[in-house]
């Protein structure tokens, strides 16, 4: 009777520590901190559009993985977000000033807000809209990146 006992605790201090292994085994939470710099407006808020992959990026709203909205205050402002899997990551943020959460246009597809994306490509008539490749950063443990305001497009 005593080694049935003995087996039951050995059988469940197994399958606790295979339990607590997988947990250690778990991807880690990964903090992206999106800090943008050069707001020329007071009022509005600066919107934020996470992607992982090219589908939808920069201008889909269907399509990011994370975003969210935040009041401008002043020159800058910096938003978190948590939870992303460690991976390749681009951001695209907006100067909304109308409250549409979307990056308004003119007749021919220039922008009549503010704009910027991660890495700070060039943005012009000559080079179009950034590709995912060339706008997409690494996102470890915790990463912070620093975006760059336009209101017009590049010479």
């Amino acid at each position: 009777m005593l080694k049935i006992s003995h087996l039951r605790h050995l059988l469940l201090a197994s399958l606790l520590s295979i339990s607590c292994a997988e947990i250690v085994n778990a991807e880690p939470a990964t903090k992206l901190t999106v800090s943008v710099n050069g707001i020329r407006h007071q009022k509005g808020e600066i919107c934020f559009r996470v992607y992982a992959s090219e589908r939808g990026f920069p201008m889909s709203n269907t399509s990011e993985v994370q975003s969210g909205c935040t009041k401008i205050t002043g020159i800058s402002v910096t938003k978190v977000f948590s939870g992303l899997k460690p991976g390749n990551y681009a951001v695209a943020v907006v100067d909304d000033q109308n409250g549409n959460h979307k990056l308004d246009t003119d007749f021919f597809g220039i922008p009549k807000e503010g704009f910027g994306i991660s890495n700070n490509p060039t943005v012009s008539i000559q080079t179009g809209t950034p590709k995912f490749s060339k706008s997409s950063f690494v996102v470890k443990k915790n990463t912070t990146i620093n975006i760059f305001m336009k209101y017009s497009l590049d010479p």
